[in-house]
């Protein structure tokens, strides 16, 4: 006879191979961004969707457009046909860039608005923790979701050009030789995250913004930056404080792509020259330090 006793379950002694689900407070406020601001995936989704109408429409004559663009020579045809697919990634590359800053903007300011913030502030998230994940959203989540929008995108019009040739006795071979998809979502990726890092300090003073002002976020984001540039120019005549906003706007640029107007293969890559770059290493110190002060200010302004 065992005599062993067998202890229930409900003694309340738990197996010690039983362990408790480790807490994700950084995920899950970053789920909780998602799921509170739809038109971080709802917009370029709209704006995929004009895109995508817009070029079907544009694709009516296009068989005889073909034949005239295939005559020319490879770079000039290149750049005829791969218009439409640089212009779709380039309206969604916007598109989320707009998103980017008016959700920084609101990121903290609407949790004050509308008092939630004493409820989320109950939760034991810190305030790090919190706008670490708000930044991640336009810094990762807005780059990655652009990036499958677009990649999309361009297939649905690579597609439909291709049936459209096929029904007029072309081949779409011109088409996938010119937009070559592999290549372009590479650079597509690659420009994305270069974007992103480049605008990390406009994203960050959207932050503070949005966590220091009492109304009116838009117009505390941009008229300091209008009065600055204004009074150095009537002041002293100049304009560098403008060619630097300008700079931090579209720097990235020249400094992650080499471009050849004459090359077929263009653009270069050169993430050395990008990734050497002071204005990249500046602009995210500067970043890290509005979102440090942003930090400070949901710690101590509550709701208005």
């Amino acid at each position: 006879m065992n005599s062993s006793e067998t202890v229930p379950e409900s003694a309340g002694v738990s197996d010690p191979g039983d362990r408790p689900a480790t807490p994700q407070p950084f995920y899950w406020s970053v789920r909780r961004e998602l799921w509170e601001n739809r038109s971080i995936y709802v917009a370029p989704i709209l704006v995929a969707i004009v895109v995508l109408f817009g070029f079907l429409v544009s694709t009516i004559g296009l068989p005889e457009r073909r034949r005239e663009v295939l005559l020319l020579d490879p770079a000039k045809a290149r750049a005829a046909i791969e218009a439409p697919y640089d212009m779709a990634a380039i309206m969604l590359i916007l598109t989320a860039f707009i998103v980017g800053v008016f959700y920084c903007l609101d990121a903290l300011y609407g949790e004050r608005r509308d008092r939630s913030i004493l409820f989320w502030k109950s939760l034991p998230v810190s305030d790090r923790t919190t706008l670490l994940s708000k930044a991640t959203i336009p810094l990762v989540v807005l780059p990655l979701a652009t990036f499958a929008i677009v990649v999309a995108t361009q297939l649905v019009m690579m597609l439909w050009t291709s049936l459209l040739l096929i029904s007029h006795g072309m081949s779409p071979a011109s088409t996938w030789t010119y937009v070559p998809l592999f290549r372009n979502s590479f650079i597509l990726l690659y420009g994305l995250a270069a974007i992103a890092l480049w605008h990390a300090p406009i994203y960050g003073w959207a932050l503070l913004i949005s966590g220091w002002a009492r109304r009116a976020t838009f117009l505390w984001a941009i008229l300091p930056f209008f009065a600055i540039a204004f009074f150095e120019r009537i002041t002293f005549g100049t304009s560098h404080f403008a060619s630097m906003l300008k700079d931090r706007l579209m720097g990235f640029a020249p400094t992650a792509f080499a471009f050849n107007m004459h090359s077929v293969n263009c653009p270069q890559l050169t993430p050395g020259a990008y990734l050497s770059s002071s204005g990249l290493w500046l602009g995210l110190m500067v970043a890290a330090a509005f979102i440090a002060v942003a930090i400070r200010l949901r710690r101590y302004r509550g709701p208005l």
